[in-house]
């Protein structure tokens, strides 16, 4: 067993294990028995991430187990949030007031099913089998879907069923094409579902491209691509900020990851321009739709998920594009999304604190009456917004530049015009948020605030690095390793 491959199935194993400890643990020692084994995934999940990246022209790839520089850069979004997640989420059960689960079981049931939800995510970037990578999608529904109802109110248990039941319906969309590509590759069986094996396909190209299609629009429903992302918007705002953080920063590139290997295994089959097509059309139909409501005022949750739209729409484009120029903004995006999107919803807290009508009306005015905090909602919204220099700024200007440079001028131009919206809407958005005129006069320290501002600091340190990171990334291995796929 290579080092890869036992670090791999340890990464697993580790939060698993940790729900199970949780079970057991007493009450008072609950929170700490969660952060220990927070800490312990995440060492493990960052060390087998290093190790894809330090070389990413090296891969692993069996039937059970893939560790590529895609799945590498995955795993250390999916480490980092989840690790942060966890640690925020002390903060935010102290505010429970309201609970799926009584307040004796409360945290502990919280813990374990966030463990569970980490297990799954983490297992979804290093399937070697599309297969497994499905089930594995179909877990995280379960697990999250218990996370967005917590609260146990009307609204969000609404939520959380709407969650499931169009999730659950786009990947069983998804599991008829990938039957039907299991039974056009020799050999049949789950191993006909390794990511080497799919690209073996011996049927009729046109019914590959079907079986590609319903593939990427089941998909599209757990990806939140328009315009199957109906369930975006109600999940993200009603779920507890530390989980609408992993649902948006880490699970949405995760199964997107799933969307962009099938594209690598099944183009040599539905020819390569048919198959980055349809993520085009994906990227633009969900800027499209998103750019209208960034213009709204919205809930600041609310305005989040608006945005993950947004960007999943923006990282289905560089995919689409696959030059070498696209994929480094790709890498690029996810990454400081990641940062941006989960510093916003763990100021979420913070925020609700300070102003209990953030949960169903636009904030405004924030940087007047608690500075720290509209600090912190200002780093995230601006860097969100593509402001310059940010690293979503020099991302998109990548992934547009790949698009000209691919030939896809038109599908380029109308990225370019769409982002701009896009922008403007956020900028707004932004402006109103920090200075517009207050509805609070306290400015009394907002329960949870501490925490979040040595975030803020560390997510600065991290933008900054991935900023910088536009100058050398679109010529080196790890860019090379991006475009080849698993080989």
């Amino acid at each position: 067993m290579t080092s890869r491959e036992t670090l791999a199935w340890a990464t697993l194993a580790a939060p698993a294990l940790t729900a199970a400890v949780i079970c057991l643990t007493p009450q008072r020692l609950v929170t700490r028995a969660a952060v220990a084994g927070a800490c312990g995934t995440a060492a493990l999940a960052l060390a087998l991430a290093a190790l894809a990246l330090a070389d990413p022209g090296e891969t692993f790839a069996d039937k059970q187990i893939a560790v590529d520089a895609a799945g590498g850069l995955l795993l250390a979004v999916i480490a980092v949030v989840g690790l942060a997640s966890v640690l925020v989420s002390p903060a935010y059960l102290a505010t429970v007031r309201t609970s799926l689960f009584s307040v004796a079981r409360r945290q502990r049931a919280y813990y374990v099913v966030l463990f569970a939800f980490w297990t799954a995510l983490l297992g979804v970037p290093i399937a070697g089998n599309l297969g497994v990578a499905w089930l594995l999608i179909e877990a995280t529904t379960a697990a999250s879907a218990l996370l967005v109802g917590f609260s146990g109110k009307a609204r969000a248990l609404e939520a959380g069923w709407k969650y499931l039941i169009l999730t659950s319906l786009g990947l069983g969309v998804a599991l008829i094409g990938i039957v039907m590509l299991a039974a056009g590759v020799p050999g049949g069986g789950l191993g006909a579902l390794s990511w080497h094996a799919l690209p073996t396909y011996a049927g009729e190209p046109g019914t590959a491209l079907v079986a590609y299609l319903l593939l990427l629009a089941g998909l599209a429903a757990k990806i939140g691509w328009a315009p199957v992302h109906n369930w975006l918007p109600d999940a993200h705002s009603e779920a507890p900020p530390p989980v609408s953080a992993l649902l948006s920063a880490a699970l949405l590139p995760a199964v997107l990851l799933v969307a962009w290997r099938s594209e690598h295994a099944l183009a040599p089959i539905v020819g390569l321009r048919t198959a980055q097509d349809v993520l085009l059309a994906f990227g633009l139909v969900s800027l499209a739709v998103a750019v209208p409501f960034l213009w709204r005022p919205m809930a600041w949750k609310r305005l989040l998920a608006y945005s993950s739209l947004e960007h999943m729409g923006v990282i289905a484009l560089g995919i689409g594009f696959g030059t070498p120029l696209a994929l480094a903004g790709v890498a690029i995006h996810i990454a400081a999304h990641a940062v941006a999107k989960s510093l916003g919803f763990y100021a979420a807290t913070p925020l609700l604190g300070h102003d209990p009508r953030a949960a169903g009306h636009a904030v405004t005015g924030i940087g007047r009456t608690q500075r720290p905090l509209g600090t912190t909602l200002g780093i995230s919204l601006g860097t969100l917004a593509g402001l310059p220099p940010s690293p979503l700024f020099v991302s998109e200007v990548l992934i547009v530049a790949g698009g000209f440079e691919a030939g896809r001028s038109w599908a380029a131009a109308a990225a370019t015009a769409l982002l701009a919206l896009g922008f403007l809407g956020l900028a707004h958005a932004l402006i109103e948020t920090t200075s517009g005129k207050s509805h609070r006069r306290d400015s009394a320290l907002a329960p949870g605030l501490r925490g979040v501002m040595v975030l803020t600091i560390v997510s600065v340190a991290l933008l900054a690095g991935l900023a910088l990171a536009g100058v050398w990334l679109p010529g080196s291995e790890l860019v090379q390793a991006l475009t080849k796929g698993i080989s």
